[in-house]
């Protein structure tokens, strides 16, 4: 019984970040913001899925096979997120569009109008 609520609370979390990875990519207005939604999300939100199923199945066959998906996606995931990162600033000819320089002043107006 506590190994499936300890599961299930790695699962519950992991959908709660999915959903906030989802919000994020759709608010965020530049390319970079949203795409280091996503590459948070993504690596964070599945190592939580995950090891809630290594909880959940105990030590067995399975669960090395899931430790080693894993250690996988820790590796690739951020790398292909840097790749995009940098494909994306490197193409683009002004960079200051990709990340706006804001004040606090302009911060605080933009904030006070939402």
């Amino acid at each position: 019984m506590t190994r499936f609520l300890i599961g299930a609370a790695f699962l519950t979390a992991s959908l709660v970040l999915y959903a906030i990875q989802f919000i994020g990519v759709f608010r965020f207005k530049t390319v970079l913001n949203r795409m280091h939604a996503a590459a948070l999300g993504d690596t964070l939100g599945i190592s939580l899925a995950l090891i809630g199923a290594m909880v959940l199945y105990g030590f067995s066959f399975a669960t090395l096979k899931i430790l080693l998906i894993l250690i996988f996606l820790w590796f690739t995931s951020p790398v292909a997120s840097h790749m995009l990162a940098k494909l994306v600033v490197l193409s683009e000819e002004d960079p200051s569009e990709l990340c706006p320089v804001m004040d606090v002043e302009e911060l605080r107006e933009e904030q006070q109008c939402k």
